[in-house]
């Protein structure tokens, strides 16, 4: 079993309405989660958001707190609700309606990786099923849903920013119609988990950093963003999505020679989304 939950960086003083999060950037894969696959240490992380916790982790710095995964993707997908389990997968559960993330096997314990490749040879125990969520979603969201409620309770507003990675061909067909190719995709289930103007200041901070941005296409947001973000109540849940080629090799998951200067760009990107909700101490945001 991976050795904990999460792990938690804080900043010295809270000094921002805004939380990051990676939930898929775990890689802690344990040898009696590796002999129950089919498939290779390489290949059980190609559906991982690498390297993503390293491109957020200057959170705290600009009074943030960054919530990292500690189980991996493959594992248990943290950006899935609890009950979302796969019947071709877990043994004794039912189907209950259409659900397209169940059925394409990326359910809260998927039963593949990317382009579908199969993790196990066949059915797992529904209590083991549980044990992970019991073990590994629950403490993860529990300790979301308090930096989340910790920063609305001290600034009156919360952003939370759900930070991961695409394939680079996730965004071809969205490439045929735009002038550049995107590389960040801003997801907020089309205005349902964030107000429109926190989602225009965290593009922007994107675009002025010179990188090229759409909104919800291919990916407007999954659990974390519909189940966190209620813009009427000032608590607003973006997603983020970062095409992997700019700063990694996806074939050798490995960080590649733009990694370190592409660091430095998303450095002032969180600098900007973090200012969102930035006061000085004793000082209250004017909307308050």
């Amino acid at each position: 079993m991976p050795k904990v939950a999460f792990h938690l960086d804080l900043p010295e003083a809270a000094t921002s309405c805004a939380v990051f999060a990676s939930p898929h950037s775990g890689r802690d894969y344990p040898w009696s989660f590796l002999r129950n696959t089919v498939l290779d240490e390489h290949a059980i992380r190609s559906s991982e958001d690498a390297f993503v916790d390293r491109l957020f982790d200057c959170a705290p710095q600009f009074g943030a707190p960054l919530l990292r995964a500690g189980a991996p993707r493959a594992f248990l997908d943290l950006n899935r609700a609890p009950d979302e389990l796969d019947p071709a997968l877990v043994e004794g559960v039912r189907r209950s309606g259409h659900n397209p993330r169940v059925a394409s096997g990326l359910g809260v314990v998927p039963r593949v990786v990317s382009n579908g490749r199969a993790i196990y040879r066949g059915k797992m125990p529904l209590a083991e099923a549980e044990r992970r969520i019991a073990h590994y979603w629950h403490p993860y969201h529990a300790q979301l849903r308090e930096l989340v409620e910790s920063a609305h309770r001290r600034f009156g507003e919360a952003v939370l920013i759900d930070c991961h990675s695409m394939p680079h061909e996730a965004v071809d067909g969205v490439a045929r119609n735009s002038a550049r190719r995107p590389e960040i995709v801003i997801g907020d289930r089309f205005g349902a988990s964030a107000s429109a103007e926190i989602v225009s200041r965290v593009e922007a901070a994107f675009a002025r950093a010179g990188l090229s941005v759409v909104r919800n296409a291919p990916f407007a947001g999954a659990y974390v963003t519909q189940a966190y973000g209620r813009p009427s109540r000032h608590q607003h849940a973006i997603q983020i999505e970062i095409d992997r080629s700019v700063y990694m090799d996806e074939a050798r998951i490995r960080p590649n020679a733009d990694f370190h200067a592409f660091r430095r760009v998303l450095r002032g990107v969180v600098a900007e989304i973090a200012a969102i909700g930035h006061r000085e101490q004793g000082k209250p945001l004017a909307a308050e």
